[in-house]
């Protein structure tokens, strides 16, 4: 409304709210007197109540144009638009029927005759429920939870979405544990084993090399002694030989426990971040847990064990360097202590800023994540309101934030090797003045191996510094991931003792003074809860928006702990079981279908365990079945992310055939056929009242035509239960809620 553009596409808007708030919307943006009224307006919809008031109508069939005209044009054509209203009309008892309806029926005796002959037909009125015990909740049971309604009433106490936790000062020895545990102490005690021993035999053949050249029974007149020459090549082989299988258990080891390290610390946040509550994902943007899964699993998997087995070899190295030089000069021990320091103080110096600067690259990453996960999701929009500059500029902007973070990180790693450079040659300076100071009293070969060492320390000391500063800053994305593998968690999937495997026989479901909260801090959005319904019943859930019927629901699955108060499932306190076991036993079919990338059998069975004839069987009770065998790949036709491939309604029906497959005591409709339809909402209907008549039914709804059938029916206000009978009882009180929300919707 607020883009002020000339035409707007309207894709069931009104579908997902209540009848109150529908024709608030309709009269006051939509229709003929809202604040659109003036603009080109397309709008798609499945109902038939605001068509009276629209200037023109489109009838489609089978993607092609039948019928266009205005209302009362295409009834008096008989066509396609008029059949397809007396169904709809068949389908709801005269007295609930829309006053506009009524009002053309009247002026249109013909129609009248149709609609006559057409309950005549089916033997009696149908009733309401063939239009479906269709939902509000705005949010989706079992695996995926979308926005909740019921969030918005108070003002909140804290902001939803939190800013991303940066640690500050030295990272927690805890945090090198949990690395090392994930290494493994096999691996990491031969790793460094190997290493050491590697660099001792390395060091072994370079002395026996100078204990050679130094030799002078090895050559006799100007001839090489044979056997001499036979003897140093054999040792300085084995030496040779040696060292290779040192190197090779080395990086043997250092392999596969950076392997088990990698595997274990993703397992350990993959399994937390799907048993976290539903609270972290509201408050947790995507793009933050797409970073910890994408940028530092990398760091993890590919640039920490570079920089643990460079940092190793370097200061092994090292250190047998400086027993070279100080055995071959023993002066020089004077001067390692010193120099030692100064390596010591300019690499703290380095590293406190450097590990402060990973930290804040890393989380000016995420923002880079979250609007790129918003921008493929958002594409349609974007372009259909032609602002794809601005998402650009957004984009490039957060990534020049980005950059800015990491440029510092980059300067300060050149402000460490000129300093290390210069150590270096203090080291060289030393070695090599200590060596011509002692010529006299030195062995030539030994002085030229410790000369030949010292100029190569400069590199290594400045590679040790440089790797062990970079595992101080890389073992960051460990701490980060360590975070992620220590959210709270959901309660226990298992509890002990489990419920009988028949439970729940009967569906009787209590809720006894039941409070909740979204979060801690937040106000209460159930507030004393108290009804009981017995097994078999159908119950219709209604309110208006923000009266707690997500709530509800959400309550039922546990996705919302209690802050106070029982649910009692035939006598069995939910909060004493398992989750596994308690959501295992509920079957809700959301508003909002929910599937994931893979083939169709997957989606309808992701535990495999049913057979093809079951899910054939399932698929023919949705009436998915022609289509399905329509398609090559039958059972395993591919499914893209999110469902894409399929259009919403059928989508939902996949979600239907799911449900009928699982068939469990406790169904929930959740505006199960709004997507659909009225003519498969028909047959829907049926399937459900048939494959469903002996299991207990909840049905959330914001359309009321859609649970006047029901046994008794909940209204919610403000998170209490205002009323609680049945429909025809609440609606012979003109004051009760319940028949001020019929007057809104027409039926009374």
């Amino acid at each position: 409304v607020y883009s002020d553009s000339d035409t707007y596409l309207l894709d069931d808007p009104l579908s997902a709210v209540d009848s109150h708030v529908g024709k608030h919307i309709f009269d006051n943006v939509i229709g003929p007197t809202g604040v659109l009224s003036k603009k080109t307006r397309v709008l798609v919809t499945h109902g038939v109540t605001f068509l009276p008031k629209v200037d023109m109508i489109v009838v489609l069939k089978a993607g092609e144009i039948s019928e266009v005209g205005t209302f009362k044009e295409l009834l008096a054509r008989k066509g396609e638009f008029a059949d397809f209203l007396v169904q709809h009309i068949t389908a709801t008892e005269e007295s609930e029927l829309e006053p506009d309806i009524e009002e053309l029926m009247e002026d249109n005796p013909e129609l009248k005759i149709q609609v006559q002959r057409q309950l005549s037909s089916s033997g009696s009125v149908r009733s309401r429920s063939s239009h479906g015990r269709r939902g509000s909740m705005e949010s989706v049971g079992g695996l995926s939870v979308g926005r909740k309604d019921s969030v918005k009433a108070p003002l909140p106490v804290d902001k939803l979405i939190q800013i991303e936790k940066t640690e500050t000062g030295s990272v927690k020895l805890k945090v090198y544990a949990s690395y090392l545990g994930s290494f493994g102490l096999f691996l990491t005690v031969s790793t460094i084993t190997s290493q050491i021993l590697a660099q001792v035999f390395s060091v072994g053949s370079n002395l026996w090399l100078s204990k050679w050249t130094s030799d002078e029974t090895a050559v006799v007149d100007g001839v090489e002694d044979e056997p001499i020459r036979n003897y140093y090549l054999e040792i300085y082989a084995a030496f040779g030989l040696c060292q290779l299988v040192a190197t090779w258990a080395s990086s043997f080891s250092l392999a596969f426990g950076s392997i088990y390290a990698s595997r274990g610390l993703h397992i350990s946040m993959l399994y937390s971040i799907l048993r976290a509550p539903m609270s972290f994902f509201d408050t947790t943007p995507t793009g933050r847990i797409v970073n910890r899964f994408g940028k530092d699993i990398d760091v993890v998997d590919n640039t920490l064990p570079g920089n643990l087995s460079s940092a190793m070899n370097c200061f092994i190295l090292v250190g047998g360097t400086l027993v070279v030089i100080t055995y071959s000069t023993p002066v020089f021990a004077a001067v390692i202590i010193p120099i030692g320091l100064l390596y010591y103080v300019v690499q703290r110096f380095y590293i406190t800023t450097s590990r402060q600067l990973k930290r804040i690259e890393s989380v000016s990453r995420s923002p880079i994540y979250s609007h790129f996960s918003e921008t493929v999701t958002g594409a349609s929009s974007i372009r259909a309101y032609k602002v794809e500059r601005r998402f650009v500029k957004t984009s490039e902007d957060r990534v020049d934030i980005n950059q800015m973070c990491l440029y510092p990180s980059m300067v300060s790693n050149r402000w460490l090797g000129i300093r290390l450079e210069t150590v270096g040659n203090l080291l060289i300076f030393f070695a090599a003045l200590f060596s011509v100071l002692g010529r006299d009293s030195l062995d030539a070969g030994i002085v030229g191996l410790s000369i030949s060492y010292a100029l190569q320390i400069t590199s290594m000391m400045n590679y040790a510094v440089r790797m062990s500063s970079e595992i101080e800053t890389n073992i960051v994305s460990v701490e980060r991931i360590q975070e992620y593998a220590d959210v709270p968690q959901e309660a226990a999937w298992r509890v002990e003792p489990r419920p009988q495997p028949q439970w729940p026989e009967k569906g009787m479901v209590q809720f006894e003074d039941y409070r909740v909260r979204y979060r801690e801090g937040l106000d209460l959005v159930l507030r004393g809860i108290d009804f009981t319904v017995n097994g078999g019943e159908k119950i219709g859930i209604v309110g208006r928006t923000g009266a707690g019927k997500s709530s509800l629901t959400l309550s039922l699955f546990r996705i919302l702990e209690a802050a106070g108060g029982h649910i009692y499932i035939d006598g069995l306190d939910i909060s004493k079981i398992g989750l596994g076991d308690l959501r295992s036993k509920l079957t809700i079919i959301p508003q909002d279908p929910v599937l994931f990338s893979g083939c169709l059998r997957m989606n309808l069975d992701p535990f495999e365990m049913y057979n093809d004839s079951d899910l054939w069987y399932a698929l023919d009770l949705a009436h998915l079945g022609l289509f399905i065998r329509s398609q090559p790949e039958k059972l395993f036709h591919p499914i893209s992310e999110g469902g894409d491939n399929l259009s919403v309604g059928q989508r939902q029906l996949v979600c239907l055939a799911r449900a009928l497959l699982r068939k469990t005591q406790i169904l929930i409709l959740d505006e199960a056929t709004a997507a659909i339809d009225l003519e498969t909402d028909d047959l829907i209907q049926q399937t459900i009242r048939r494959e469903f008549q002996n299991c207990t039914v909840l049905t959330i709804a914001h359309r009321l035509n859609t649970i006047m059938d029901s046994d008794r029916v909940v209204v919610l206000d403000k998170g209490m239960i205002k009323e609680f009978d049945s429909p025809a009882k609440l609606l012979k009180s003109n004051d009760s809620t319940f028949y001020s929300m019929a007057k809104d919707a027409g039926l009374v």
